[in-house]
């Protein structure tokens, strides 16, 4: 019968037995910038606010984390679906429209919220 055995030293990149370490989210290191807004040391996900114009709204990664542009299914943005009319509607699910790595930027016309991780 063999055993295995537990290596002496953790390997780069594993996750912590401490559950306090490895299910709360850390907060992002740096700042991130949506439209006229910079957020310093953001954590969670934050409002896309397009602007009234047309015009595309700048976003700029400047943490060390990556960012995901998020787009809600069944938003205000996409039409209704064909169906029954006395349905319940859906519950919106999140498409991922955009992933940005720590320092690209963009301008998007698309999206509901920037996620932070």
């Amino acid at each position: 019968m063999s055993r295995w055995k537990r290596p002496l030293t953790r390997f780069a990149g594993t996750p912590s037995d401490d559950p306090a370490d490895s299910r709360a989210p850390a907060t992002a290191s740096g700042f991130l910038t949506i439209g006229d807004t910079t957020y310093i040391d953001p954590e969670g996900s934050y409002p896309l606010d397009h602007r009234a114009d047309g015009s595309a709204t700048l976003v700029i990664n400047d943490t060390d984390r990556q960012i995901t542009i998020v787009t809600e299914r069944n938003s205000h943005h996409s039409p209704a679906p064909p169906g029954d009319p006395t349905a319940p509607a859906p519950a919106p699910a999140a498409a991922v429209g955009l992933v940005l790595a720590p320092g690209e930027r963009t301008e998007t016309r698309g999206g509901d919220s920037v996620r932070v991780g």
